[in-house]
């Protein structure tokens, strides 16, 4: 269930925003008409540089949508991490890098207007939800790729932003705790199965299902042009 991958670079402005006693790296793209912004939680052992999500991240401009992909531990944090596993999964420290991201997202100029919504990849899906429960007013669309809903616990119910839920055929325990968090979540939500598709989605033309899906609900949802 992890998310560990090659990583690769993309273009865009590299920013760093404050969360508390660090500072996080961050990549942001706004394309010239941009109706919406995504901000991308990565999953457990990888980065901003994941190249998965840059996949992603690329079909969401395509669509009018800014994408803020963003390192959610520091250096040290990530070589701690690395040896012990302690920090990947530690939703309450992960969701508050995301609100703090949030917030930063809030103050450009650029971007402050547009509605927001959040991209998360294994584990990064369960920081998206707990973050998405503690700013209803804020988040309006969440995307999980893949995802581990279950460790947002009792932040579920608390949901409000309508929820996508994409999990591989081929991946089935991760499609069993994606189907029991479906039933918890009480805002407009799906579950979309990709065919053929493992965990990471390598499988050919599994990712373009993981990003088109994506996309469409973004669209749906935060009202960027398709």
């Amino acid at each position: 269930m992890h998310e560990t991958e090659a990583e690769t670079r993309v273009g865009g402005r590299e920013i760093v925003i404050p969360a508390g006693s660090v500072s996080l790296q961050g990549d942001l793209e706004v394309p010239e008409t941009a109706h919406g912004v995504v901000l991308f939680a990565h999953g457990s052992g990888s980065s901003r540089h994941s190249r998965r999500n840059q996949f992603v991240a690329r079909r969401l401009q395509e669509a009018g949508l800014a994408t803020l992909l963003m390192d959610l531990l520091t250096p040290s944090e990530d070589e701690e991490d690395a040896r012990t596993a302690r920090l990947r999964f530690d939703m309450d420290l992960l969701a508050r890098r995301l609100l703090a991201a949030t917030d930063w997202l809030g103050e450009d100029p650029r971007i402050h207007d547009l509605p927001l919504g959040y991209f998360g990849a294994s584990s990064g899906g369960g920081a998206a939800l707990v973050a998405a429960a503690e700013r209803p007013q804020v988040v309006k669309a969440v995307v999980s790729r893949g995802g581990r809903p279950d460790l947002a616990g009792e932040a579920l119910p608390r949901v409000e932003a309508p929820t996508l839920l994409i999990v591989g055929s081929r991946d089935t325990s991760v499609i069993t705790v994606n189907r029991q968090s479906l039933e918890r979540l009480r805002c407009v939500k799906d579950l979309q199965i990709v065919p053929g598709a493992s965990h990471l989605f390598e499988e050919p033309g599994t990712l373009e299902a993981v990003a088109n899906l994506a996309a469409a609900w973004f669209v749906r949802h935060l009202g960027a042009a398709s």
